[in-house]
């Protein structure tokens, strides 16, 4: 039996999954780690962890597999020597404390040329800036470096042995040049960074290696790229909206196009020869669960019923999502969260419903940005764990005034790296065929007609809050 297996290098766990050649899911298995912040703004993991879960979760999955795929967390930076041991723990996507060689490399590089070669600009998040930052503070590991991966590609390494990464994947690194799909010399030379500990760089859908049994690896692409390709999003229509621990709204784009401020990331997509852009807000679903664990008690369908009897604006009360600063569009690492507009009446289930309509505002900041770049969105394909509240759905519809629609297999960037893998080992012959033969939509909620215009008046407050606030984040 054909059996893809498609495995994600998530923040909390990995994800194994095994699809059918027709898509259907065989088997799912997850196996959770831990997140370190040693210090405040500061996130790091063991790459040892990602193996050890990966193992596992295959071992669950049991079976012999055509073809594996890989996603994962973007912009981690796992540094290793000469003999590939890992260096110092891996620091991650939601890691701050790189601000001052975000600020280095845009005045080395110039923000326009930055933005011209890269499709972006320096963000703390970003894995170039990472790299700055062990020079300046750990110049013993930064003089041993022999090698530099992202976290899907180090369990690539264990699995293949080889040093290889995807196009969509190295466009987080700020050391690609996403236009011409390779890694960027200028960006080099102007960092000072050595060409040589980069890993090759692959069309996702090509075999990157195999296994010590012959099973042909896919280069895969990162979680978001992985995730469109799950939920049918390989060609520009429809968009890709994540309610996972961060958000994302993504859309294909025919050609190369960056915005000029680089509020979103401009970054080559899955399908070769194609690219996309997408805006990422960094507490979505995280944002709920903070709430859970912080302020009120229950469990998340508790919570939720709690949530369902107040009205689309919570009568004024508005949240901001920005936990743990913000990337989409504030690029504002500073940045930081509040409820305003709290009045007596407001209880659990108006806190509640208040965050779910904070994060899909700040999704819907993310589709204007899109919509300037000449996006025209027909619907949004959703994943992630916030995707299975129908009353999330209800609000994202109404907050985006776009038709959402939810996929029959519902672990996105797991789906999406078991079908770039089903690509590689030549069960589909790209992957416009592999989405049009496994990728089914089963629901679709629509706008709530009632619920618009308060959301538009909702969504002009919320824009209002963060300049209102900003000046406060300095004192």
């Amino acid at each position: 039996m054909t059996q893809l297996v498609g495995l994600d290098v998530g923040t909390t766990g990995v994800k194994a999954l095994a699809l059918s050649a027709e898509g259907d899911v065989l088997a799912r298995a997850e196996a959770s780690y831990d997140l370190s912040t040693p210090q405040p703004g500061w996130s790091e993991q063991d790459p040892e962890d990602w193996w050890r879960a990966a193992e596992r979760t295959l071992a669950v999955l049991g079976g012999n597999p055509t073809a594996i795929g890989l996603s994962g967390q973007m912009h981690g930076l796992v540094v290793l020597d000469e003999r590939d041991r890992v260096l110092r723990p891996a620091i991650l996507w939601n890691d701050q404390r790189t601000e001052a060689e975000c600020v280095e490399i845009e005045e080395r590089i110039g923000l326009a040329r930055l933005i011209q070669l890269t499709g972006n600009r320096a963000l703390t998040g970003f894995t170039a800036p990472k790299l700055l930052w062990l020079r300046r503070h750990e110049p013993d590991a930064f003089a041993r470096i022999a090698h530099m991966l992202l976290p899907k590609d180090y369990v690539r390494l264990r699995l293949t042995g080889e040093h290889a990464i995807d196009v969509a994947d190295a466009s987080g690194t700020l050391l690609f040049d996403v236009a011409q799909r390779r890694w960027s010399d200028e960006m080099l030379a102007a960092l000072e960074l050595d060409a040589g500990w980069l890993p090759r760089s692959l069309e996702s859908p090509e075999v990157s290696g195999e296994t010590a049994m012959g099973v042909p690896v896919a280069a895969g692409a990162g979680d978001q790229a992985a995730a469109a390709v799950g939920v049918g999003v390989d060609r520009p229509g429809p968009v890709s909206v994540v309610l996972g621990t961060s958000g994302v709204v993504f859309a294909a784009l025919p050609a190369f196009a960056a915005d000029r401020q680089a509020r979103v990331h401009a970054f080559c997509h899955a399908v070769p020869g194609a690219w996309h852009a997408m805006g990422v807000m960094l507490s979505a679903a995280a944002s709920l669960r903070w709430l859970r664990h912080t302020l009120v008690a229950g469990s998340y369908d508790e919570l939720l019923v709690d949530a369902e009897p107040w009205p689309p604006g919570t009568e004024g009360l508005t949240f901001l999502p920005y936990l743990t600063g913000e990337r989409t569009p504030h690029a504002d690492p500073h940045a930081r969260a509040a409820f305003a507009g709290l009045t007596s009446r407001h209880d659990r289930g108006a806190l509640v419903r208040a965050v779910l309509e904070g994060v899909a505002y700040g999704l819907r900041d993310s589709l204007e940005l899109l919509r300037e770049l000449g996006v025209e969105p027909h619907a949004g394909h959703v994943s992630g764990g916030g995707a299975r509240s129908e009353l999330w759905l209800r609000i994202l519809a109404s907050v985006l005034n776009l038709p959402i629609q939810r996929t029959a297999a519902d672990e996105g960037s797991a789906y999406g790296a078991a079908l770039l893998g089903g690509v590689a080992a030549g069960v589909f012959s790209d992957v416009h065929e592999a989405v049009a033969t496994c990728v089914r939509l089963v629901d679709t909620v629509e706008p709530d007609p009632r619920w618009v215009d308060v959301y538009e008046r909702g969504y002009r407050r919320f824009q209002e809050l963060y300049p209102a606030l900003r000046p406060l984040e300095d004192t």
